[in-house]
């Protein structure tokens, strides 16, 4: 996998919905699912910032590196 994400568990953690940040940090909803879900092929720093700051984290909260490498064509050694 490479870089895991945890934002739904942060989100439960603060007590606040996938919607409720969306409106914070103005992205869409079907942005922040393709996030949550791992799928995300890159995200902006500036909206890792604005999740940070409204769930009141730090980014290794969110994304965790998983000792694995992997490829862009999807392969995984």
């Amino acid at each position: 996998m490479g870089i895991q994400v945890h934002l739904e568990d942060v989100l439960k953690a603060r007590g606040m919905t996938s919607k409720e940040l969306c409106a914070l940090v103005g992205i869409t909803e079907a942005n922040l699912s393709i996030l949550r879900s791992g799928k995300a092929k890159g995200v902006r720093f500036s909206t890792i910032n604005k999740i940070c700051w409204h769930l009141k984290c730090d980014v290794g909260d969110i994304l965790k590196f998983d000792g694995k490498l992997e490829e862009e064509d999807g392969n995984e050694d």
